[in-house]
């Protein structure tokens, strides 16, 4: 049995999943310690095994310890894709998904929709909200019915929304995005799982590095006004021009005409 273990965020944990699928595919059996509700997307997928928050007791085979105190850093030292840095790090080689297999939900409100998630696990990364009642506004009139998605982090935007799917668990709310038509985000956890569920996914990049953090998919649009003082999180100024809405909706747009 082969462990890794990787605590985080849940776009920290699914950047993980390329070592998970690899091992498997190499006939290992593997355990992974974390947050087993992000890990269980991996278990229902088949990439590991087992899975549990804490270390277990019973010897391993080998061990991929994701932490500064382990054998694997949980940052690479020059600006590259964090995958790539895990895979480099670990010499493993091969093709990983880019498209998690999982089965769509039978039933939910995200089917056929264009999910809007406006949030992240940080303020400092968040626009004023007004670019996403914008973006959603163009969506109507390109013919797009619209929904918010709430997560664990996100229950503040219920004051300002009626049109909402509200769910904290990931597995559902993967099986829920494989429906959907598209995904408008920020640098969070549910855009990385909204790209790795195949759908087309636009993803908002203010302080945070696009380069170290591309979300795992096929269709991603990457929005980053490329400001010479970007990245700089966590240490964000007050003026956070990385996040002007006029500059980001027009970057939008543009990704957006592509998308045909």
């Amino acid at each position: 049995m082969w462990l890794l273990y990787r605590r985080g965020g849940l776009g920290d944990t699914l950047l993980t999943f390329p070592i998970l699928e690899l091992l498997k595919k190499s006939g290992r059996n593997v355990w992974a310690v974390g947050n087993t509700d992000y890990f269980a997307i991996a278990k229902e997928v088949g990439w590991v095994d087992m899975v549990s928050s804490e270390m277990p007791k019973a010897e391993s085979e080998g061990k991929i310890l994701i932490s500064y105190e382990g054998n694997v850093k949980p940052f690479p030292e020059k600006r590259m894709w964090i995958v790539e840095h895990y895979l480099c790090s670990l010499s493993l080689k091969g093709e990983f998904s880019r498209v998690l297999p999982l089965e769509p939900a039978e039933k939910t409100p995200l089917k056929g929709c264009a999910v809007l998630h406006p949030s992240s696990g940080s303020w400092k990364k968040n626009p004023p909200l007004e670019l996403f009642f914008r973006i959603e506004a163009f969506l109507k009139r390109e013919g797009y019915k619209t929904i918010y998605l709430v997560g664990e982090a996100d229950r503040w935007l219920k004051d300002h929304v009626k049109n909402y799917f509200e769910s904290y668990s990931p597995l559902e709310i993967a099986r829920a995005l494989r429906t959907a038509k598209l995904f408008v985000g920020l640098d969070s956890g549910l855009s990385h799982l909204a790209s790795y569920c195949g759908i087309p996914t636009f993803v908002f990049y203010g302080p945070t590095d696009p380069v170290v953090w591309k979300p795992i998919g096929e269709r991603v649009f990457q929005i980053s006004l490329e400001l010479s003082c970007s990245p700089c999180f966590p240490k964000v100024c007050e003026e956070r021009s990385c996040l002007h809405v006029e500059a980001l909706l027009a970057e939008f747009l543009k990704a957006f005409s592509a998308l045909s």
